[in-house]
């Protein structure tokens, strides 16, 4: 009998040390910050599949992509990946679901200009009569036949009349650049802009080199104008540390407890290898503070029903009660940047924080 009182006792004390352990243990093999919490979202799964562009606009994938709406349709811009590189596309629709390609909304810049291998996330700002998008620009992408866009990722302007251009690029305009020895130094790409009393702040993408890291560091950080055709000043320190890994910004503000939520994407590794493996979203009462413990998962291979390991760049829009989620992925266990589609998920609103 006591013999097999103390085999209990002994499974009971290895099960409590076995969850202690499985309860620090680390996601990621570098030891990258991870979030613990989750706000999990309905996955409705494709919208939009790569392939059938016009032009064979995207024939080798769609990605990266920028939702907003305007007088009952909604426009998407999304990176399509085409024989001659990633350019920024439209589609349009008006229940979210069902959606017809427009093809490319700007071209190449000129042999030396910022944007001459890539012009591609064309984020939009509507200011009276005038539609303002900040896109990114690269001189730099990958061999053939993918042409992955690669770093700098630098921030361009263009300006349209309407919701769909035509969008003429502004190349007077220099809104921010890279800067050696900051959070920003590789790149500092376009991200949501919110207007706060008089002032526009812009959640951009930034990355930099860490000495003895192997891995580049990626965050978010803030510009700042007065002047949406003017210069944005980039605030001193990120919204969060480097060592996040996260980028891209969309955000939604929750009126019933004043609550920003900011959705991005993180990169995860796995063998060495980084890829885009998460939707997260962080939380805060205040524009200009945020901590990076108030983070949880919202979509991932856990709940997305047709990407097991892959979840890209996110873009959020209100819709009724709901707020819908865009994201894009490749199809299964890839984790390729090529052949993704775009998808759609749900969180149903009020938006509240997740509870430990």
């Amino acid at each position: 009998m006591n013999k097999i009182l103390s085999l209990k006792i002994f499974a009971i004390v290895l099960l409590v040390l076995l969850s202690k352990f499985l309860a620090t243990a680390q996601k990621y093999e570098d030891r990258r910050p991870e979030a613990k919490l989750r706000m999990d979202a309905k996955d409705h799964g494709i919208v939009l599949r790569y392939g059938d562009g016009p032009n064979q606009c995207d024939i080798l994938g769609a990605r990266d992509v920028w939702v907003f709406e305007d007088q009952g349709t909604y426009y998407m811009h999304y990176d399509a990946a085409g024989p001659l590189g990633w350019l920024s596309s439209l589609a349009v629709s008006k229940d979210l679901i069902t959606w017809e390609k427009k093809g490319p909304i700007l071209d190449f810049g000129a042999l030396g200009e910022d944007d001459s291998k890539g012009a591609c996330y064309g984020v939009t700002y509507r200011d009276g009569e005038d539609w303002h998008m900040f896109y990114l620009g690269t001189p730099n992408v990958s061999e053939a036949p993918d042409l992955v866009p690669m770093f700098p990722y630098l921030t361009l302007k263009a300006k349209g009349s309407s919701p769909e251009g035509p969008w003429i690029k502004q190349k007077e305009v220099v809104p921010f650049r890279t800067k050696p020895d900051t959070y920003y130094s590789m790149t500092a790409s376009p991200g949501q802009v919110i207007l706060r009393e008089k002032e526009y702040l812009q959640f951009i993408s930034a990355t930099t080199a860490k000495e003895g890291n192997p891995c580049v560091q990626r965050t978010l950080g803030i510009a700042r104008t007065n002047n949406l055709d003017g210069v944005w000043t980039i605030d001193p320190n990120p919204v969060v540390p480097i060592e996040e890994q996260i980028e891209n910004s969309t955000l939604y503000y929750e009126t019933s407890n004043k609550t920003w939520f900011l959705f991005t994407n993180h990169i995860g590794i796995d063998e060495g290898t980084e890829f885009t493996d998460a939707i997260w979203v962080y939380w805060s009462k205040n524009l200009n503070k945020w901590n990076p413990e108030n983070k949880a998962v919202v979509l991932d291979g856990q709940n997305c029903s047709w990407s097991v390991k892959c979840v890209g760049l996110p873009s959020v829009v209100k819709v009724g009660k709901r707020l819908a989620l865009f994201y894009d992925a490749p199809v299964g266990n890839s984790i390729s940047h090529m052949k993704r589609n775009i998808g759609l998920a749900w969180l149903e609103l009020p938006l509240t924080e997740p509870i430990n």
